[in-house]
């Protein structure tokens, strides 16, 4: 039972399990101010699932549902994804919520998400409930370019959606431009900012730190050439081509011994096109294509780089730059990816280039590596960037949200 001195009583609904939210969730559970239950539509993603963009069946290596209490919500007969497996826009639909809101005497619901039917389902079982509703989602217009009758289309939901929310919790200044576009006071933001569990990622990558020299082995990496890493998907939006082009452009007059090594960890449906053009380019020496990565492998792998680069065509945020910033590591990315906005800073911890100039990318690569002092300095600046972006600030966010629209207590 929920300790009766604690101040608010939030639930939270999401689609599923997912492996970024878990320990902020324990970390909310776990404050004096409130107590915490989750509500999911379904937790297929805490079983081996399969994830359509990688193709592949996925086991998360972190513990999903520890630490905070949840349940998952009935489903209507017909509504439920084939085989639990995933979700789309109407499927899973839950029912229930409503009736343990109020039976949960909640203060909030904290919807993570609206772009689904049962999110404006939620609510408005939310406000017939008397609950205060807080809004968190991704929603930017990076990279998208969408037509008059989208644009027009979006308006309108939004126009409905912000009569049922109270507050946002937005994820960092790109959200928050774009709701204001949509209409949204800003009176009505709060930031909760998109990050990890920054302890976890500097933990694993301080422990890395021992076993680089038997990680480069592993991987039959030369001991004195830099290591440029690349860790998504490769799916168009992640731009994967326009990365082995660019490198194979900056790397044009640069013998083979001397030229850096760029580990790709990821893998997708543009893999054999990526393979295709490594080896069109002849640069099967410099490229190394690593596939799938666990969370704790990756964490080696950004300990073992010397400078992460992110070349997405649309990434609302990309936590990875927050998980590469913990290692204290650089970082290149495209102006289209949500993060660098808020955590790379120009020439301090890293570069921002215009998507799709491969030239652009070329350069920046090619200045990254010719003064590796210079980027162990900048990942020093990622780390001292990265320690003012993480769950304490969620927590202060949220509770300013609740103090702002439930009401101090």
């Amino acid at each position: 039972m929920p300790k009766p001195d604690k101040k608010y009583r939030v639930a939270f609904m999401v689609t599923h399990p997912i492996q970024y939210q878990a320990p902020l969730l324990r970390l909310i559970n776990a404050d004096p101010d409130i107590h915490l239950k989750a509500y999911f539509a379904s937790d297929f993603s805490a079983r081996h699932f399969v994830d359509p963009e990688f193709g592949r069946s996925i086991e998360w290596d972190v513990p999903l549902l520890d630490g905070y209490e949840h349940e998952v919500l009935p489903v209507l007969p017909g509504l439920r994804y084939p085989d639990d497996a995933h979700f789309d826009t109407w499927r899973p639909f839950s029912v229930g919520l409503r009736q343990r809101l109020r039976a949960g005497r909640f203060d909030a619901l904290w919807v993570h998400g609206y772009a689904r039917v049962p999110h404006l389902w939620a609510m408005m079982a939310a406000r017939s409930a008397g609950v205060r509703v807080l809004l968190r989602d991704e929603t930017s217009a990076l990279g998208r370019s969408p037509s008059r009758s989208r644009r027009g289309a979006k308006q309108a939901l939004f126009t409905l959606i912000d009569r049922l929310v109270d507050a946002y919790l937005t994820i960092g200044t790109m959200n928050e431009q774009h709701l204001r576009e949509l209409g949204v006071d800003a009176r009505k933001f709060f930031r909760v900012g998109y990050a990890v569990d920054n302890a976890w990622f500097q933990a694993r990558a301080a422990a890395a730190g021992s076993h680089r020299t038997t990680l480069r082995a592993e991987l039959g990496l030369p001991a004195d050439r830099p290591i440029m890493l690349y860790a998504a998907k490769l799916i168009g939006r992640k731009a994967p081509l326009d990365l082995v082009q660019a490198f194979g452009r900056a790397m044009t007059g640069v013998a083979a011994e001397h030229r850096p090594v760029l580990l790709m960890a990821g893998d997708g449906d543009l893999r054999p096109q990526v393979e295709a053009a490594i080896a069109t380019l002849e640069l099967s020496d410099s490229i190394r294509l690593l596939g799938f990565q666990s969370q704790q492998r990756l964490a080696a792998l950004y300990d073992l780089c010397d400078v992460f680069v992110l070349p997405s065509a649309h990434e609302t945020w990309g936590l990875v730059v927050n998980e590469v910033m913990n290692a204290g590591k650089p970082v290149i990315a495209s102006d289209r990816v949500g993060a660098a906005r808020d955590l790379v800073q120009e020439g301090v911890n890293g570069f921002i280039y215009p998507f799709g100039d491969t030239e652009a990318l070329a350069a920046r690569l090619r200045d990254a590596t010719t003064d590796r002092t210079r980027l162990a300095a900048m990942g020093v600046e990622s780390r001292r960037i990265i320690d003012g972006w993480g769950f304490a600030q969620n927590l202060a966010g949220l509770k300013a949200a609740l103090a702002a629209t439930v009401g101090a207590r």
